[in-house]
């Protein structure tokens, strides 16, 4: 194991104690730059390499693996963490522990649900409107068969191996499939008729290596990072100077995260400063400047730490 030196010559207490295995394929880009985004640099040597390192000293190795793989090689201790959805976890069974929720996905930030869609005909409208015997394809047959043996419903689940909505309705009856948005499934013909999981991505973590204190603060540590560089997307932070005689008004034209932090200034007047959505910025502005704020200050947040 190479010890990255930058890093932990500054903080010689922290030692590299976690095995991190990180999601290949459609996850692997956004996983990427959020790392990249919480000071945590992938790096390796070419796109198609499943190694890397981060100049990290809590990190000292580092795999990029598909997701689906991930919860069962944290939970047999090839690994200490690692980032796979909380569908791959449903799906293997696999006896992991949570670090919790880290709210993005391929596209969006918003969570994949795990769903039932049938041909945009069929007079189905949810699975109990599903004959005993029905046909289903899947990427995920074990999370299926267990639904629908949940709801006494005999169904014959085929493992599918992508193309799932291309074999409705000659090859099977209806599919299980991920959707983030329903778009794809709709383009196809198809219609959603129930929901099985809704799937954020999760840090997950050996049973063992989570028990062990050093490892678990190093983890959460790093969860930290992750969670904090989410929460500032999508925001940024306001600064302005204002008059005593205009302070309340421009204090209701300030829609703060949190009470915004107000300051004396020592020639009278206040300097404010709070935490807003970057997608209002375009009309906030001009309005404080209305309410009668004067040296206004917008700056990017890489963190938002709580």
């Amino acid at each position: 194991m190479v010890i990255p030196a930058g890093r932990a010559a500054l903080f010689p207490t922290l030692s590299p104690v976690l095995r991190l295995v990180l999601p290949k394929g459609s996850l692997e880009k956004a996983t990427f730059d959020l790392f990249e985004a919480a000071d945590l640099a992938i790096s390796r040597s070419s796109s198609v390499d499943y190694k890397a390192t981060i100049d990290d000293p809590r990190i000292g190795e580092v795999r990029i693996l598909r997701p689906q793989e991930i919860p069962v090689y944290v939970e047999e201790g090839l690994f200490d963490i690692g980032i796979t959805g909380r569908d791959w976890v449903e799906e293997t069974s696999s006896s992991v522990d949570s670090l919790g929720e880290l709210k993005y996905s391929k596209v969006t930030s918003n969570p994949v649900k795990v769903v039932v869609a049938v041909a945009g005909d069929s007079p189905a409208t949810s699975v109990k409107d599903l004959p005993q015997g029905v046909r289903v394809t899947s990427e995920y047959p074990e999370l299926t068969k267990r639904f629908f043996a949940d709801r006494g419903i005999q169904a014959d689940v085929r493992l599918s191996y992508g193309a799932s909505e291309a074999k409705i309705p000659d090859i099977a009856d209806c599919v299980v499939d991920i959707t983030e948005t329903g778009r794809a499934l709709r383009a196809a013909g198809l219609k959603i008729i129930d929901t099985i999981l809704v799937s954020y991505t999760e840090l997950i973590a050996n049973n063992a290596s989570f028990a062990d204190p050093a490892k678990r603060h190093a983890m959460e540590q790093i969860m930290t990072l992750l969670n904090g560089t989410l929460e500032a997307r999508g925001k940024t932070l306001v600064k302005l100077n204002v008059g005593e005689a205009q302070f309340e008004a421009v204090l209701k034209a300030l829609p703060a995260a949190k009470s915004p932090t107000v300051a004396k200034l020592a020639d009278g007047g206040y300097a404010i400063e709070a935490v807003v959505e970057k997608r209002t910025i375009n009309v906030l502005i001009p309005a404080l400047k209305d309410a009668g704020a004067s040296d206004i200050l917008e700056l990017p947040i890489s963190k938002i730490v709580h």
